[in-house]
Formats: structure tokens, sequence, C-alpha cells
């Protein structure tokens, strides 16, 4: 004889608590990921510089220092790249005086350890008066 009889099966259950227990790992670990990528990051805002009309200097001593960190004094190379070879090139090439200005125009790549050098070289000429050459919000933003 054959039973047709439906058995009693339980209703099959979905246990939703180890689900629950993924999702709140996973979103603690968004959480915290989230907060230390904000914190590791460096947001700099760097300033922009309007340049003035330039004024009449009649003792102004360009420098310029490229990407590679050649130096050039009044647009004549100098032969060194160290500080007595700066020096040098500032005394002998310029007349410079209490009321002499340097102007330092470097490259934008250029090591921040060539622009101290010539700072160096500038305060063993006696050139007290230094300022940097910059360009204008305009021209940073381009075309």
């Amino acid at each position: 004889m054959m039973n047709f009889r439906p058995r009693d099966r339980e209703a099959p259950e979905i246990n939703l608590i180890p689900f629950i227990d993924v999702l709140l790992v996973v979103l603690i670990f968004l959480m915290l990921s989230t907060t230390f990528s904000r914190f590791a990051e460096l947001q700099l805002t760097l300033p922009v510089a309007d340049a003035e009309a330039p004024r009449d200097r009649a003792k102004e001593v360009l420098i310029g220092i490229s990407s590679d960190g050649a130096y050039t004094v009044n647009k004549a190379a100098v032969s060194g790249r160290n500080v007595e070879a700066l020096t040098r090139a500032l005394t002998e090439g310029t007349a410079t005086g209490p009321d002499t200005v340097l102007l330092i125009s470097a490259d934008a790549s250029a090591r921040h350890q060539a622009v101290v050098t010539v700072m160096e070289a500038a305060r063993r000429a006696g050139l007290v008066r230094i300022t940097f050459a910059t360009q204008t919000s305009s021209a940073a933003a381009g075309p």
C-alpha cells in the first residue's frame, strides 16, 4: 500500500542573521577606509599672484633656474651649480648695491634646493632685497 498523504515537511526558512552580520562588517570597513583616505590626502591651495605692472628698476639682477638645476644670471649661463659659483657670478657680473633687487625666476618643476642655493649666494653677495617671478592667474589657467 502506498501512502499518498503529504508528509509534514517544515517550510524552508531563510536565516538573515549571518547576512546582516556580513553587511555590518562591510559597512564598518567602508566607513573606516573612507575616513582614513580623506586624512591621508594632502590638499594644498596654492596662492595665485596677480602681478602688478612692472616697475622700472635700474638695479635689478635677474637669475633664472631651469627645471634641471642650471642657473643664469642676467641671461648669461653660470658654469657651476654650487653656492660659490653663483656668488662669484652675482658679484662679478652685476653692480650690486643696497637698492639692488634680485629677481628669482624659477621653473615650476625646479628643485627647492636650487632656490635655496640662489638665496644663500645672494646673501653672500650682499643682496638682501629678493623677489620671485610669478605668472598671473589667467596665464596659469592656460587656454
